[in-house]
């Protein structure tokens, strides 16, 4: 039976696949195009985790993520008329991915014995790199690097995770109040227009 953290990691691909499917249709990509830039949104974050932290990526032992990326191309291929007119869709499924794997790689980062502080930058790197491989994909200035609350979200995520540990918490609880946390701060971040001062170079 697969774990927790497994289960999240399948959704939290399935999510970004489709955030990133749905952009790629938007911008007229072909279906091969789109897989691409789907599966670079899914596995971008996870991979470069992966080799920082010397282990081998899930995608090149695993085919379940090249699997939830071929679902939901065939997602969007039946629903993207729907999906492409509906704005909030790629906000609440890029949401959804974004949580998920900030669970993912906080957990996966503590089990391997690295410090929270470590676990918590993996945590950010594993829910927005695949954001910006996407963004940059597709020719659109990343979120990460707007004013947007978008990897800060993560950061927020993994300190109340940490939070959690010190408190005794299971880490079942840490993670659903980790994934909680990381989803309603960019919610609520959007909602009421809640962002990071711009760094200007005027005097």
């Amino acid at each position: 039976m697969p774990t927790f953290v497994q289960i999240l990691d399948f959704i939290g691909t399935f999510a970004f696949a489709i955030s990133g499917i749905r952009l790629a249709s938007a911008k007229r990509f072909d279906w091969f195009g789109a897989y691409v830039v789907g599966f670079a949104t899914a596995v971008g974050g996870g991979t470069l985790r992966d080799l920082l932290l010397d282990v081998t990526p899930g995608w090149m032992t695993d085919p379940i993520y090249l699997i939830c990326t071929a679902l939901a191309l065939a997602f969007v291929a039946l629903f993207g008329k729907y999906l492409i007119h509906l704005n909030n869709t790629f906000f609440l499924f890029d949401s959804i991915g974004l949580a998920l794997f900030t669970v993912v790689g906080v957990g996966k980062s503590l089990a391997l014995g690295y410090p929270f502080w470590v676990a918590i930058i993996m945590g950010s790197m594993t829910g927005a790199a695949g954001g910006v491989i996407r963004d940059v994909f597709i020719n659109e200035i990343p979120l990460i690097f707007r004013k947007e609350i978008y990897a800060m979200a993560c950061v927020v995520g993994g300190l109340f995770y940490w939070l959690g540990s010190l408190a005794g918490l299971d880490d079942y609880v840490c993670q659903v109040v980790c994934g909680v946390v990381v989803f309603m701060t960019r919610i609520l971040a959007v909602k009421y227009k809640i962002c990071l001062p711009i760094l200007s170079g005027k005097n």
